[in-house]
């Protein structure tokens, strides 16, 4: 199913109303669906390199605002279909260790993690379940998603078509390296004040289930 759902994904970046399926898959990925919409993006940049950063602009923008109908989602309707919804997508068991981390880091963790190939829609529905300040919330959204776009569109902006094989082999390389410096930064200041040991204690169950 996965697989088709991507291929479908693949298909709608040749439409002549590519950047309307583009703002739609990155709604819709904040909360509820499984395909991200980087591959579109990233087809639609290197169709046209000079609207790259407007296409990751209008990706960032949607993926926000479906990111509220995540919140909305956890925090008006987790019993009745968020529950069913997580499990669905394979999350449910990440759950508790996301709820606990974004209690303890709050907008830390939406930056950080909303940053990587951790699934959005996974921060989107917990923050609203945890009744996440919403305006730091979106904040905090804009600077996650804007890190996971704005790669894609400045590359290409930049460099163009010739960047293709270079996205294709090492995008997943860039975007991780790029984390794992966020991530160093925000661990060194975590430990600086000394409840980093404390907070990973306190999140990790004994059965261990990871975030990611």
């Amino acid at each position: 199913m996965l697989r088709r759902l991507y291929d479908w994904t693949m298909e709608k970046a040749a439409h002549r109303h590519a950047e309307w399926w583009l703002a739609a898959f990155a709604f819709m990925e904040a909360s509820f669906f499984p395909v991200p919409p980087h591959p579109l993006l990233g087809l639609m940049c290197l169709a046209e390199p000079k609207k790259a950063v407007r296409f990751a602009a209008v990706a960032t923008f949607a993926s926000v605002v479906g990111g509220m109908l995540g919140y909305a989602i956890g925090h008006f309707a987790y019993q009745a279909f968020g529950e069913a919804l997580l499990r669905a997508l394979g999350l449910a068991e990440s759950f508790p260790t996301a709820a606990c981390y974004l209690r303890e880091y709050g907008a830390e963790i939406i930056v950080v993690k909303g940053a990587t190939p951790i699934p959005f829609k996974l921060l989107t529905i917990t923050a609203g379940f945890i009744h996440m300040n919403m305006l730091v919330f979106i904040g905090a959204s804009v600077i996650s998603r804007s890190i996971s776009f704005m790669i894609v569109g400045v590359l290409f902006r930049l460099f163009g078509a010739p960047i293709k094989a270079v996205i294709d082999k090492h995008l997943g390389k860039v975007t991780a390296a790029f984390a794992l410096l966020v991530v160093l930064g925000f661990l060194a200041i975590a430990f600086m004040g000394g409840g980093a040991e404390k907070t990973n204690e306190k999140c990790v169950p004994p059965a261990s289930v990871a975030l990611n």
